[in-house]
C-alpha cells in the first residue's frame, strides 16, 4: 500500500486530482530535490489549468500545513499568510509591491481604477474578459468608458490603438485614453497568446504618450513556461499585473495584483470599499504558496510530456490533433471511435480523464497532474482504450 508521512504529504501536494476516479490509484507524485517530477502512477486529469483539488484534498493540505507551523494569521487579508504571498509575488514580477484580491474580477478592475486616476476611458480586446465577463464593472462602477479593439481575435494593432487615440483627441468633450490593458494568454480563445511584437509596439506608443498599461496575465506563468522567458519580462512594460491564485495555485479563489508602491500602497482601503476585504484570506494564500515555489519548472516538465504525448499519438491512425493557433496549454484531440462514451470511460477506469467532446472533438488542458505518468504510458493507454 502506498503511504506518506506529513513531510512527504506537503511535498507531493495533495492526495488524486479531484475528479473521483473510484477505481484508480488515489497517488499524486513526488517531487526531487532536484526539481524533477518522478510519475507513480497517479490520476491524470487532461483538462482544467490546475491539479483540480475536491474540498476534502484542499482540507487535507491546510491540516498539514498548519501542523507543520506553515500558516500564520491574516487580518482582514493585511499580514501573514497573504502578505508572505504577496512579496513573493512581486519579487517574482519585478514589481515592488504585490496585492491580495479575492477574486480576479476585482483585481482587474482595481488596477483599470487606479491606473486611469479617476478619468478618461481603457482601450481592451474585444474578447478580453475584463470587457466580455466582468458584467461591465469598470462602466458600471468606476465611470470609467472602455474601448473594445481586435474584435474575433486574441490581439489588436497598434494601428488600431493609434486610430482609436486619434478618434478620442477628435472629440468635442474631452475624454482621453488613459489607460491599456491587455490580457494574454487570451480565455476566450483557448489560451492563444497577444502577438509579442504588436505588445511591444503598443507599450512603445503607451510609453511616448503617457498612457498606462495592466496586464491581465492569470495564466501568465502557463505561458513563461511554453516561451521559456522570465516572468519578471512579460511584466516589465506593464505597471499592474495580474495573476490569477486558483487556475493553476489551486487555491479556492484568489488573485494577486502587483506594481509600482505609490499606487497599490494604500488599494487595501480600496479593496475594502468594494467590499472585498476579507477577514480571512490565509486559506487562499496558504494554498496558493505551497504550489508557487518551483511551479514554473514543474509545468515544463507537463508540457514536455504533453508534447511527447502527442507526437506518439500523431503516428496512430485513430487519433488526430489540433493546434490552438498561437497557443499554449490548450489543444483540440479527435477520436476516430464509434463510440467516444465509451472510449472516455475505458481512460477513466485506467486513471485518466478527458473532457466531454464539442463538436466531435475534445478540448485537452495541459496541468502539472500530466507529471504522474510517463508520456510513452499515457499513450498506450490511449491506444488500448479505443
Amino acid at each position: 500500500m502506498f503511504s506518506i508521512d506529513r513531510r512527504q504529504f506537503l511535498e507531493v501536494g495533495a492526495l488524486g486530482v479531484g475528479y473521483g476516479l473510484a477505481t484508480a490509484p488515489r497517488v499524486a507524485y513526488a517531487q526531487s530535490a532536484s526539481g524533477t517530477a518522478g510519475a507513480t502512477g497517479g490520476n491524470v486529469r487532461m483538462s482544467g489549468d490546475g491539479l483540480g483539488l475536491t474540498p476534502e484534498e484542499q482540507a487535507r493540505l491546510w491540516s498539514a500545513l498548519a501542523a507543520d507551523g506553515g500558516i500564520v494569521r491574516d487580518s482582514y487579508s493585511n499580514g501573514g499568510a497573504v502578505e508572505r504571498l504577496e512579496n513573493d509575488f512581486a519579487e517574482l514580477l519585478g514589481k515592488e509591491r504585490a496585492v491580495f484580491m479575492p477574486t480576479g474580477t476585482l483585481a482587474n478592475h482595481l488596477a483599470v481604477r487606479a491606473l486611469a486616476a479617476g478619468d478618461g476611458r481603457a482601450i481592451v480586446q474585444a474578447d478580453s474578459h475584463l470587457y466580455n465577463d466582468s458584467g461591465d464593472c469598470v462602466q458600471t462602477l468606476s465611470g470609467i468608458t472602455l474601448i473594445p479593439l481586435g474584435a474575433d481575435r486574441p490581439d489588436f494593432t497598434l494601428e488600431e490603438v493609434e486610430a482609436t487615440l486619434d478618434r478620442t483627441a477628435g472629440g468635442r468633450v474631452r475624454r482621453p485614453v488613459r489607460v491599456i490593458s491587455i490580457e494574454t494568454p487570451v480565455r476566450r480563445h483557448f489560451g492563444a497568446i497577444f502577438d509579442r511584437r504588436e505588445l511591444e509596439r503598443i507599450a512603445d506608443l503607451a510609453q511616448r504618450e503617457g498612457i498606462r498599461l495592466h496586464l491581465d496575465g492569470a495564466r501568465i506563468f502557463l505561458q513563461a513556461a511554453y516561451e521559456g522567458r522570465d516572468l519578471a519580462e512579460y511584466a516589465a512594460p506593464f505597471d499592474t499585473v495580474y495573476v490569477s491564485l486558483y487556475k493553476y495555485f489551486n487555491a479556492p479563489s484568489g488573485a494577486i495584483l502587483a506594481g509600482p508602491r505609490a499606487l497599490l500602497d494604500g488599494m487595501y482601503h480600496t479593496r475594502r470599499m468594494f467590499g472585498a476585504g476579507l477577514p480571512a484570506a490565509w486559506p487562499f494564500a496558504a494554498i496558493a504558496h505551497h504550489y508557487l515555489p518551483g511551479f514554473i519548472e514543474r509545468y515544463r516538465q507537463a508540457v514536455d510530456a504533453s508534447e511527447s504525448w502527442i507526437a506518439q499519438l500523431a503516428r496512430h491512425d485513430a487519433f488526430s490533433i489540433e493546434r490552438v493557433p498561437k497557443g499554449t496549454n490548450l489543444a483540440w484531440l479527435r477520436v476516430r471511435t464509434d463510440d467516444v462514451a465509451a472510449f472516455r470511460q475505458r481512460l477513466r477506469d485506467r486513471g485518466v480523464a478527458v473532457g466531454a467532446p464539442r463538436n466531435g472533438r475534445v478540448l485537452v488542458g495541459v496541468n502539472e497532474t500530466w507529471n504522474r505518468r510517463p508520456a510513452d504510458e499515457l499513450a498506450e493507454l490511449f491506444m488500448a482504450s479505443l
